[in-house]
């Protein structure tokens, strides 16, 4: 077995990195989406997201295993924040980045990060990402969003956060989006139908499409309502204008978009993946700031689509609080990370520890405050 490191997803064959993992289900970690990230510029270049891809291969070249890895010279576009440990260590006389990520750039969702039926080579590749940092090329190596159960190994530390799921019913799924909602609260059914009442009311309609349907104006329109999202915060998009179509190209009925309509011209929209049994959403934005449009696009058009393609989840990604009461629950993801430095290392672990125990506490109140109903479902 030999350890090789890629500057560019392009040099793995596709076919060959797809094999290591349920590509169906996980559209983000597709050899095209890593490679449609790097030809469009969202990495690369000043972007401060550096391609480091790990790889194990067998001695004829099959490949074992890989990570979809990065050379960070900021945290930003991870969702997992640490600026304080790069405070603390610059207090120690010490530079913080760059430092080494194994993620899906811009991307909050789990999955595999180390990926392989090979066990000894992804053990291989975790050491490897850890002999990184050792050897002074980065100061902390950092596994985000992993669907593993435990940290790596004893020196590697395990951080906790949420992120809002929903859910179709099991084990039979929702008929259509009233019988989803005849299974809230009476108060949380109301609000919703009020919601996508005033969506109504300002004659907005609605339109999903596959992106590869999508024709070149139809995607500028769309482009300009992502990007003002970012204009209001003074930033430019992580996601460049070429980046959706050329996925959608390579990746047919896999981008999804909910266009939001006023007198024939799109003025919202919002951005998922679609895998065999899960919506991915995180990407949105909108040319005019209209009541409960955002909702309506965010939350209620994916969960309708979800019903009626037999989707299981709509996973929405982190932050958001105000998703439990539109029927999201509130579930834990997982990051592990490995610091370099012992004393920070220390000092991270014991934040982490408490941290966990303030995330725990967190889920148990988001349970407690369900937008579902907690007696048998009724009808109105």
């Amino acid at each position: 077995m030999r350890l090789r490191t890629l500057s560019h997803i392009a040099d793995v064959p596709a076919a060959a990195w797809d094999g290591l993992f349920d590509a169906e289900t996980q559209p983000c970690l597709r050899h095209a989406f890593l490679d449609t990230l790097e030809r469009t510029g969202a990495v690369g270049g000043d972007t401060g997201w550096t391609a480091a891809h790990r790889i194990a291969e067998a001695d004829d070249g099959a490949l074992l295993a890989g990570a979809p890895c990065y050379v960070k010279q900021h945290s930003y576009g991870e969702f997992v924040f640490d600026w304080a440990w790069a405070n603390a260590l610059h207090e120690l006389g010490k530079p913080y980045y760059p430092k080494l990520v194994a993620a899906i750039p811009f991307t909050p969702v789990p999955g595999p990060r180390i990926l392989g039926r090979d066990p000894a080579a992804r053990d291989a590749l975790i050491d490897a990402l850890q002999q990184t940092c050792d050897d002074g090329e980065a100061s902390s190596a950092h596994i985000l969003f992993t669907d593993c159960d435990e940290p790596p190994a004893d020196d590697w530390l395990e951080r906790h956060d949420v992120r809002y799921v929903w859910h179709n019913q099991e084990p039979e799924p929702y008929n259509d989006f009233d019988d989803f909602l005849g299974a809230l609260s009476s108060k949380r059914r109301k609000e919703i139908r009020r919601e996508r009442r005033r969506v109504a009311e300002q004659a907005i309609s609605f339109e999903t499409r596959f992106g590869e349907t999508l024709t070149e104006a139809e995607w500028a329109a769309v482009d300009a309502c992502y990007a003002r999202t970012y204009a209001v915060r003074g930033q430019a998009p992580y996601l460049g204008a070429a980046f959706f179509p050329t996925l959608a190209a390579q990746c047919p009925n896999t981008v999804v978009v909910f266009c939001a309509k006023w007198r024939g011209e799109i003025v919202a929209a919002a951005l998922a993946l679609q895998g065999s049994d899960t919506l991915f959403g995180r990407h949105w934005g909108c040319r005019a700031d209209l009541h409960s449009l955002h909702f309506e696009t965010c939350y209620y058009q994916g969960i309708e689509h979800c019903i009626l393609n037999g989707l299981r989840c709509y996973d929405a990604g982190v932050q958001g609080a105000q998703k439990l009461s539109r029927g999201f629950d509130a579930v834990m993801s997982q990051s592990a990370h490995y610091i370099a430095e012992p004393r920070l290392r220390a000092a991270v672990g014991d934040f982490l520890r408490r941290e966990r125990q303030q995330i725990a506490a967190m889920l148990d109140d988001a349970r407690s405050h369900s937008a579902y109903r907690k007696s048998e479902r009724k009808d109105d």
